[in-house]
């Protein structure tokens, strides 16, 4: 029993110190942080890329296809971030002179790397010895899972972007980094290529003689980058004198700015608002390709190279923060429609225009304290632009897009159009400031009104444009009233006249003063030789009806009045003689409401057999009346014949008396059965029309009546109704002005522009209606219509800016255009006022040798007197401008059979460049900057 209880007790000891055995590799806390970075590098190394991406790899904003991941290391009371980069889609290749690259990726010619940093306020290691140990740990753990990544750790000050790194390429070889700038301060010798070549060679030179007496292989890339002036800057250039060739172009602003031009003087918004360039200038990238350089003179030679000498020339746009969806202090046609969507938005509820003014409304305080009117002065301003005398009437159907008739506004250069345009800029659009612009505004019409002056802007004939606005074909009824009142002047005046020269024994014809009070049609008067001007019947205006009936009464079969001629070889059915046209009245004008107002009474009179007729009864009266006095012997069915030989049915034995063919008269034929029928609206018409020709008539159109109906209109229309068409106005008018911007051929442009049309009319058609319901629904739908417009706005600029700079090198601008159209795509597709595209726009495009002539041109040689310019330092200048940086890489080669690096073979060496498969890369030198700034990365590889 003792001896088996003692061996129980030795296996239990035995099994206790197994539980607590210590891996003494483990002991320190240095090598716990060794063993968790191996982990994760393991990990990250058996999921592979493809996996890293599934598992929310993050993507570098800077770069098309590089991305990382990130794992939180700690050591006592330190974290440090371990982050490893990779790259996918890049073929095996790694391309130094991508600027999407990470800035590791170009200063070391490595494609995937891992960055450890200390979590801290300034991201870098400032202790040399813990950077150098971390860096040693970080290489022990790479060793250990048999990684061949880079590893880097910042060091130094975060401005001088400094880092050491560390590659195991192999058991023999490694591969050491070590970058630093210099931000200031930049030697002269290192400001040349001879002193930047002479630093890469006394890297591996061992030697104290002067390095220029000795020849070295070294292998080179270059690349230059220019910049074009900007814009502001560029102007300094165009400030000239003015003189007959230029002064019309020119605008003169005053002080500083004295014949300084505008980049958009001659587009058309150019009129409303100042356009901020888009395209603020140009990078031009040079670049050589792999040269081989032995000596320092060599060197020399290539910084005096010219630019035109380089390989590769590729353009890329520095395009405005403008552009930029997010930016909200960029001031257009969009801009101030939204503002007018909003005044629209307050104007529901309010009765009158003068409610605004008075501050009378429910939300009285907030107008008072943040929407003011405009001063006096420039209001009077504004009024005076509007009403210019003198102004010669516009053309409407210039530059109009085809779908501009499915938005119910008015003509681009048309009164209306123009004041609602001169709205969005007064008083920054706000509601009273509206109220007190439109209440002007008709005062000013009614001025015009009543002293019979010409509306300006407006056509006072033709028919009334019914696909326009009610307020415009108000104003356009208007213009036409007042022209007939100012005819009817005139014939008073001339009557007088006429009455003066009879008493004085003159012989003259009243007749043609006498038909100025119609428009139309005026007569040319067929008067028989014997017919006597004192016989002339009384108009019906000024005469009663006792008047009429003498008038008709005296009238004798041989007298014709108002004849505007023979119709072919008609005859009337009774006295055989030939049948004549009469000149007759035109047609009553009548805007919209007007017509719906006609045809609401004559439904509401429930005769729908003679609805036509009810319907058109004055102007039917007058031309049976005309009818009578050119045709004295006509009977209804005469009429009929010439007005509606619809309703006249010829017998089928009945002669076709237009071919003059006459087999018996009276032809045999009658009237259709509507015109038949007992009671016919058109015969009693007949009956009751007096024999009085056209220039004896009544106008159809009492220009005084209408004139102040209009009028009356125009000072009670409700703030809602105002702000609906201004709105619809507004928009097809900003719209019309875009559309006129030349750009040149852009296909995208053009069909962007057609798509603005059909998205502004299907938005706008709720507001072209009596609103009642869905207020705010469609209040917000014209809100969005808002930030459409803004997008369009936006590449109409862009294009014509880009059309301005490339006019004959058009294939320039349609790359540019179109490259920045496709990465604006996803952002006009969203249609959110504050969508921000996540990425930069950042574009290279390849130029041809044609093209370089062209854009070397748009490096204008800098002037004495240009701020920016100072004492060039650098060579390879164009057109007398240094790069703005300059980039080069510099490489030593050695053969691997031949030399201690041949035990290399048989290693992944794929992060170091060779010439080919016999040769690697030992030294490499990546250097950028200018005169004032040095970058300077250096990678050596060397064998352990």
């Amino acid at each position: 029993m003792a001896s088996s209880s003692k061996a129980d007790v030795t296996e239990q000891e035995e099994e206790e110190e197994i539980d607590h055995f210590n891996d003494f590799t483990l002991v320190s806390s240095w090598e716990r942080f060794i063993s968790e970075i191996e982990a994760t590098c393991r990990q990250w190394m058996a999921v592979g890329p493809k996996k890293l991406l599934e598992k929310g790899a993050v993507h570098l904003d800077s770069s098309d296809n590089i991305y990382k991941v990130k794992s939180d290391l700690k050591i006592a009371a330190k974290v440090y971030s371990m982050e490893y980069y990779f790259e996918v889609s890049n073929n095996g290749k790694t391309a130094d002179w991508n600027s999407t690259l990470h800035d590791l990726h170009l200063c070391f010619g490595v494609k995937e790397f891992l960055v450890i940093s200390p979590q801290s306020a300034s991201g870098v290691v400032l202790d040399a010895p813990e950077a150098t140990k971390l860096l040693s740990t970080v290489s022990i753990a790479l060793s250990n899972c048999s990684s061949l990544w880079p590893a880097f750790v910042p060091v130094h000050d975060p401005s001088r972007q400094s880092y050491i790194g560390i590659q195991n390429m192999g058991t023999n070889f490694t591969r050491r980094f070590e970058a630093d700038r210099i931000g200031s301060q930049v030697p002269i010798k290192f400001m040349h290529l001879e002193g930047l070549y002479e630093l890469f060679v006394s890297k591996f030179a061992y030697c104290t003689a002067d390095h220029s007496m000795h020849l070295f292989k070294v292998h080179l890339r270059m690349k230059l980058t220019y910049r074009t002036l900007p814009h502001d800057e560029d102007n300094d250039n165009n400030i000239q004198e003015p003189d007959a060739e230029n002064a019309d172009s020119e605008t003169s602003l005053g002080g500083d700015n004295l014949n300084r031009k505008h980049w958009d003087d001659d587009c058309p918004w150019n009129e409303w608002y100042f356009a901020e360039d888009p395209v603020k200038g140009f990078d031009l990238v040079a670049t050589w390709s792999e040269k081989v350089v032995e000596s320092s003179l060599e060197m020399a030679e290539l910084e005096n190279a010219s630019p035109h000498e380089a390989e590769n020339w590729i353009l890329a746009p520095n395009l405005s923060p403008i552009l930029d969806s997010s930016k909200e202090d960029r001031i257009g046609f969009a801009s101030q429609l939204l503002l007018l969507v909003n005044a629209l938005d307050i104007s529901f509820g309010v009765q009158f225009v003068e409610d605004f003014v008075s501050v009378q409304t429910p939300d009285s305080d907030n107008l008072n304290s943040s929407m003011v009117i405009p001063p006096q002065a420039v209001l009077d301003h504004v009024l005076k632009d509007l009403f210019l005398e003198g102004l010669q009437l516009p053309s409407f159907a210039k530059d109009e897009h085809k779908s501009f008739q499915a938005i119910k506004g008015a003509p681009l250069e048309s009164l209306f159009t123009q004041f609602c345009l001169h709205s969005l800029w007064f008083g920054n659009c706000n509601i009273r400031a509206i109220a007190v612009f439109w209440i002007e505004f008709v005062r000013e019409i009614r001025w015009h009104w009543e002293e019979s002056q010409p509306l300006p802007r407006i056509p006072a004939n033709g028919p009334i444009d019914l696909e326009t606005c009610l307020i415009n074909q108000k104003l356009q009824m208007l213009a036409i009233c007042i022209q007939k009142k100012r005819e009817q002047n005139e014939g008073v005046d001339a009557s007088a006249n006429m009455e003066e020269n009879i008493k004085g024994g003159e012989k003259s014809s009243s007749f043609h003063a006498k038909s100025q009070a119609f428009d139309g049609k005026r007569d040319s008067l067929f008067i028989p030789e014997d017919f006597n001007g004192s016989k002339t019947a009384v108009p019906k205006f000024n005469a009663n009806s006792q008047d009429v009936h003498s008038a008709d009464q005296s009238c004798s079969d041989s007298i014709r009045r108002g004849s505007s001629g023979p119709v072919g070889s008609m005859k009337l059915l009774k006295s055989c003689q030939s049948l004549h046209a009469p000149f007759t009245q035109s047609a009553p004008l009548m805007t919209e409401d007007m017509h719906e107002e006609r045809l609401r009474a004559v439904e509401a009179s429930g005769d729908s057999f003679n609805f036509s007729a009810q319907l058109e009864r004055e102007r039917l009266s007058s031309d049976m009346s005309a009818f009578k006095a050119a045709n004295p012997d006509a009977d209804f069915e005469d009429f009929i014949r010439w007005y509606s030989p619809g309703d006249w049915e010829n017998d089928e034995s009945a002669t076709n008396l237009t071919e003059g063919v006459m087999d018996e008269w009276p032809p045999r034929g009658r009237l259709s059965q509507r015109m038949s029928d007992h009671g016919n609206f058109w015969r009693k018409i007949w009956v009751d029309a007096p024999i009085l020709a056209a220039f004896e008539q009544k106008p159809l159109l009492d220009p005084n009546q209408e004139g102040e109906k209009i009028l009356h209109h125009l000072e009670t229309l409700r703030p809602r109704q105002l702000l609906q068409q201004m709105v619809c106005t507004a928009f097809r008018a900003s719209a019309d002005i875009l559309n006129q911007t030349n750009f040149g051929s852009l296909k995208q442009m053009n069909m962007k522009m057609d798509q603005l049309y059909l998205t502004m009319a299907s938005t706008l058609r709720s507001l072209q209606v009596n609103l009642s319901s869905n207020i705010s629904e469609t209040i917000e739908d014209v809100r969005r219509l808002c930030v459409v417009f803004e997008h369009v706005e936006k590449l109409v600029t862009l294009a014509a800016s880009l059309h301005r700079k490339f006019r004959q090198e058009p294939r320039i601008a349609e790359a540019i255009f179109s490259d920045f159209y496709n990465f604006y795509l996803p952002t006009m597709e969203i249609g959110l006022a504050d969508a921000v595209n996540e990425k930069e726009f950042d574009m290279k495009l390849q130029l041809s040798q044609d093209e370089r002539q062209f854009v070397s041109n748009m490096f204008k040689p800098p002037t004495a007197n240009q701020s920016w310019r100072k004492v060039l330092s650098m060579g390879n200048h164009l057109n007398g401008h240094e790069p703005i940086l300059r980039e080069i890489i510099f490489t030593v080669f050695d053969n691997a059979s031949d030399s201690h690096y041949a035990s290399v073979d048989g290693h992944d060496t794929s992060s170091s460049p060779r010439v080919n498969e016999h040769e690697i890369e030992t030294y490499r030198m990546y250097t950028c900057g200018t005169s004032n700034d040095l970058r300077v990365a250096l990678a050596v590889t060397s064998h352990d």
